[in-house]
């Protein structure tokens, strides 16, 4: 069997998400202790309006193996990495089980989440991540992150409900010459719900986008299709060019991708 490959105009991409217990959304208590693979809509409403197909990670998905088929990559928001990854203070650890609150540090998801962003970047896969996707990019990097912002003229943990564009504070300025600044501009107000932030930058990462506080708020591999960005464009009211983005570099990779497919099951049926 030969695959198709004009059936094959849209990039698959993969997106990440989290674990809980059904008994959070208060159903019948009889498996109330079994869990939920959880993801954010929008991700995945863009990205097919963008042209993308996405497709829901769970962390059962091996790492390697899904990177064999993606076409591209995005590391969702979400809780606090563990510190342990990067590391951090590990006495404000909670010990809670992440399953029955979703707020609480999850060892899983991160470690499913690095593996992944590496495994892709290996692969020379398009990586987009959001807000903690973007710190679980450097943290695969080798990367550090600020613990808790301090208090300053930037209001980066908004109390606005999502999908805003953000508040007139909260200006991102970019390098020139960047990704960031190629999609969108010089400067651009966007939403902000975070209290962690990139500190040292992982291996190769440069700091391609800050807010007036010099808190950063964009990363970037040069050379790689690689963009980490702090604020979620998933909320914005506008049309985010980093979902579009993601989208776009990511259907270079369809004909290597059937390349390699055919490859496989050329080999299989000899």
């Amino acid at each position: 069997m030969t695959t198709d490959t004009s059936l094959q105009t849209r990039p698959l991409i993969g997106i990440t998400g989290r674990r809980y217990r059904l008994e959070l959304l208060g159903g019948d208590r009889r498996y109330g202790d079994r869990c939920a693979d959880s993801y954010m809509s929008d991700f995945a409403d863009r990205i097919d309006r963008a042209g993308g197909l996405p497709v829901h990670l769970s962390y059962d998905t091996d790492a390697e193996a899904i990177c064999h088929w993606l076409c591209g990559v995005v590391i969702t928001g979400g809780q606090d990495l563990h510190p342990a990854c990067w590391g951090g203070d590990t006495s404000v650890v909670r010990e809670v089980d992440p399953r029955a609150d979703p707020t609480v540090h999850d060892a899983e998801r991160d470690e499913y989440e690095i593996a992944l962003v590496r495994a892709a970047l290996a692969r020379g896969i398009p990586v987009l991540g959001v807000c903690r996707g973007m710190q679980v990019l450097n943290v695969a990097l080798g990367g550090t992150l600020v613990a808790d912002l301090p208090p300053s003229s930037v209001q980066h943990l908004s109390a606005e409900s999502a999908p805003t564009d953000g508040a007139a504070d909260h200006v991102v300025t970019f390098e020139p010459g960047s990704i960031a600044a190629e999609l969108l501009g010089e400067q651009v107000v966007t939403n902000s719900w975070h209290h962690q932030a990139v500190d040292r930058c992982g291996a190769g990462l440069v700091v391609t986008g800050r807010t007036g506080d010099g808190v950063v708020e964009a990363v970037e591999l040069p050379g790689s299709p690689v963009l980490g960005v702090q604020w979620h464009p998933e909320w914005m009211v506008r049309a985010d060019p980093t979902l579009r983005w993601i989208v776009e570099e990511s259907a270079g990779r369809i004909t290597t991708t059937a390349t390699s497919t055919n490859a496989r099951e050329r080999q299989q049926s000899s």
